[in-house]
């Protein structure tokens, strides 16, 4: 099948879908999480569960996503300076900012030790069982798994050859389910086989957007997909997994073209960063609104404009310029080689 490119080369209802799953997160924090650690706290009067639905969507977005980068390097190197570039700089002054506010309003429940700073700049911290500075930064052990497992598959396997792939990586998946002992809990975090699934979905949606494969030829896979987490999940999730795949398959055939208004948009834009920095920020924050006597309203409130405002100014004094400035010093020094080849004499 001859592999052409789709037709838009940006898909804005997907910045849209990121808008919306940072939202419901932090709604999902400020109200259900934020009780259950601060239960002698004043709080919003309502509960948000099932916080991890979000997270799903997000790393269904993220299997949809991947190809964006993989469709453009050269290099195993390639691809780990362009996650680096997309990733550290933002988390690095994030959780900067979250320790100095922790540290300020001497809010013990939050802080970590030493050594688990330490452990965190190198944000692999979840693979060696440390805490995390925030509590949602374990979402950024998944993601690096992910792309782990990805840029293993396009060095060693190749993407042609994706689909049979896929199959083996679900098929493990059940091997965890039935025999747990024998598969280590840190292969089962490298695999990201708790979550595969869902980072499948948005894969086979982005093949057949790319007009790589067919809807027909991704129909089986998009069926052991689902498959695997009615097996293994309990009903709700299938019912979210079920969901995902039906908004998936709409966001290819531009039947979201509703979402993307321009304040989603420029939600999902800064999300990163705005995930980055809401949650202990958010809390200390409504901690101390609730010590001073006003309405857990007002707290919710200004939590959720003051992690608005950090992380818009995170992605636009650190995320944007920073990636760019060291995607921008790979390419020159991928390119010096090269330059100093076709100046060398000839013998």
């Amino acid at each position: 099948m001859v592999e052409t490119k789709p037709k838009r080369t940006r898909l804005t209802e997907l910045d849209a879908l990121r808008g919306i799953g940072a939202l419901c997160v932090l709604v999902f924090h400020y109200s259900t999480r934020f009780h259950e650690l601060f239960p002698q706290a004043s709080h919003v009067p309502f509960s948000f569960p099932g916080g991890n639905y979000r997270v799903l969507l997000f790393f269904t977005i993220s299997g949809f996503a991947i190809f964006f980068t993989l469709d453009r390097i050269g290099t195993v190197a390639d691809f780990i300076v362009n996650r680096f570039a997309r990733l550290y700089p933002a988390y690095l002054v994030a959780m900067l900012v979250t320790l100095s506010i922790e540290y300020l309003a001497q809010a013990t429940q939050l802080l970590v030790g030493p050594f688990a700073i330490l452990a965190n700049l190198t944000m692999l911290q979840g693979f060696a069982f440390i805490p995390e500075v925030d509590g949602a930064y374990w979402t950024l052990t998944v993601e690096i798994a992910f792309y782990f497992c990805m840029v293993s598959i396009w060095k060693w396997i190749g993407l042609r050859h994706l689909e049979p792939t896929l199959v083996v990586w679900l098929i493990l998946r059940w091997v965890m389910q039935l025999w747990p002992d024998i598969v280590p809990e840190r292969v089962v975090m490298l695999l990201v086989l708790r979550y595969t699934p869902f980072f499948i979905i948005g894969m086979l949606a982005y093949r057949i957007w790319a007009r790589q494969r067919s809807w027909q030829q991704q129909a089986p896979y998009a069926a052991l997909a689902l498959l695997s987490i009615a097996t293994m999940e309990t009903w709700d999730v299938t019912i979210v997994g079920l969901v995902l795949m039906v908004t998936f398959a709409a966001l290819i055939r531009n039947h979201l073209r509703f979402l993307a208004i321009r304040p989603l948009v420029w939600m999902g834009g800064i999300s990163y960063s705005f995930y980055l920095i809401h949650q202990h920020v958010g809390f200390v924050i409504m901690l101390e609104i609730a010590r001073a006597g006003y309405s857990p309203w007002i707290g919710f409130a200004a939590a959720f404009l003051v992690a608005l405002t950090l992380g818009t100014l995170i992605n636009r004094l650190v995320e944007r310029p920073a990636g760019e400035i060291i995607l921008r010093w790979w390419k020159k020094r991928r390119q010096a080689p090269a330059a100093i080849a076709e100046t060398a004499p000839s013998g």
